[in-house]
Parts: C-alpha cells; sequence; structure tokens
C-alpha cells in the first residue's frame, strides 16, 4: 500500500472515530426530560412532592422549613413563608414540572411552570422568598431593589443554615458519645 493511500485510509478513520465520539456525547446529553402535572405538595421553598416523587426546583435556593429572618427589628418565619408561597403558585391548574438530572439526594432537579407559562423558580426569587443558586441573578437583583421578602430585612443563606446545622449536629453527637463513657447521662 503506497504512502498516500494510508493516509487516506488514517484520515477516514480518525475522521470516523471522532465521528462516532461526537454522537455518543449527544446521546449522554440528550436526557430525556420527565415531566409532573398534578396536585404538588410544597414541602418547603424549594422542594415538592406528587405522591412519592420528590423534585427540587433548580437554580434556586430557599430558606429552611423552620428558618427565621429579621424584619423590622422582628423575627418572622421565613421558611415557613416561602413554602406557603409555592404552595400557593402550584396550586395554579396547569403547573407543570420538568426537569432530567437528579440531585444526590434523588430528588428531580426540575423548573415549574403555571399554566400560564410562568417560570415558578424565577417567580420564587422575584417575590424574595428564594435566593438564586445559579440563572436567577436578574430575578434577584430585581427583588433586592424592591426588598422584597427576604430583602426587606436580615437573613442568613439557607446554605449557611443547613451548614450550621450539620456542625451542630456532629458536635452534639460527639458530646452525647463522651456523655456516654464518662457517664454523664
Amino acid at each position: 500500500m503506497t504512502r498516500g493511500l494510508r493516509l487516506i485510509r488514517d484520515g477516514v478513520t480518525a475522521f470516523a472515530l471522532l465521528a462516532l465520539v461526537a454522537l455518543i456525547a449527544a446521546k449522554l446529553n440528550d436526557a430525556a426530560k420527565i415531566e409532573h402535572m398534578g396536585a404538588f405538595h410544597a414541602a418547603d421553598g424549594d422542594s415538592l412532592t406528587l405522591g412519592a416523587e420528590r423534585l427540587r426546583l433548580e437554580g434556586i435556593d430557599a430558606p429552611e422549613l423552620n428558618q427565621s429572618c429579621e424584619r423590622e427589628g422582628k423575627a418572622w418565619a421565613c421558611g415557613r413563608a416561602a413554602r406557603e408561597a409555592l404552595q400557593g403558585m402550584v396550586l395554579a391548574s396547569g403547573t407543570l414540572c420538568q426537569g432530567s438530572r437528579h440531585d444526590r439526594y434523588d430528588r428531580l432537579l426540575v423548573i415549574c411552570r403555571s399554566g400560564a407559562g410562568g417560570d415558578i423558580n424565577a417567580a420564587m426569587v422575584r417575590r424574595g422568598m428564594a435566593i438564586s443558586y445559579g440563572g436567577y441573578e436578574r430575578e434577584e437583583a430585581e427583588a433586592k431593589a424592591e426588598k422584597a421578602g427576604l430583602w426587606a430585612g436580615t437573613f442568613e443563606r439557607p446554605r449557611d443554615v443547613r451548614d450550621h446545622a450539620r456542625q451542630r449536629s456532629g458536635f452534639d453527637g460527639v458530646l452525647h458519645f463522651m456523655g456516654q463513657i464518662v457517664g454523664w447521662e
């Protein structure tokens, strides 16, 4: 075989392999969208349930259910307010939630739309009932400017609340264990 033919053969083989890799990558990125419609229940300000299915609103982070925030020098139950706001939005007929990936807790990551087509995830951030966790920065800027919801006072970011709770439970567990060894309990 001449050198020119081998070069053409190698080029065609390399092109075919690249095309195959591109097809495989496209197929992996084309995960099927899962759609849910129905009577959603807001577990908190960024999580829904539909029967046994657990859904997490993608791109937002709402206060923890038992979290309180401060407004005008007074504490208010911002976590419960966020859940109530989300529940009110998903009650609208025709709410559709779509996603294709799951988080580490096996919740389907979704973007939900009301029957009128409005993005519920964006609305939660715009109303100040959640902060942007990627993709809703413009809505968060609007909420800050209008001092809506959380932005009307002071609050601890939901992620920080979760981190502090994990640290406390770890420390409390160590104290409990030590108490058993020493005989405190």
